[in-house]
């Protein structure tokens, strides 16, 4: 069982547009503004295009604050 420091910021829901930014950065996907209301892969995903202006900056910060990439060696 993991145990989670006091100040540890809080992880973003998962599916979330901050989640998704950071996932698609992490796994060296393109920026590609979207997030799953129900959790990634549920229900449906949810465009740029129908995105609130909000969300595409939560992805956006997502994005710009994923400092590890997944080691494809």
């Amino acid at each position: 069982m993991a145990i989670i420091p006091v100040n540890a910021p809080e992880l973003p829901k998962h599916g979330s547009p901050q989640d998704r930014g950071s996932a698609d950065r992490y796994y060296g996907r393109m920026y590609s503004p979207h997030w799953w209301p129900e959790g990634t892969g549920k229900g449906i995903r949810v465009e740029m295009a129908d995105m609130t202006p909000e969300q595409i900056a939560e992805y956006e910060y997502g994005w710009d604050n994923e400092d590890d990439r997944k080691d494809w060696g």
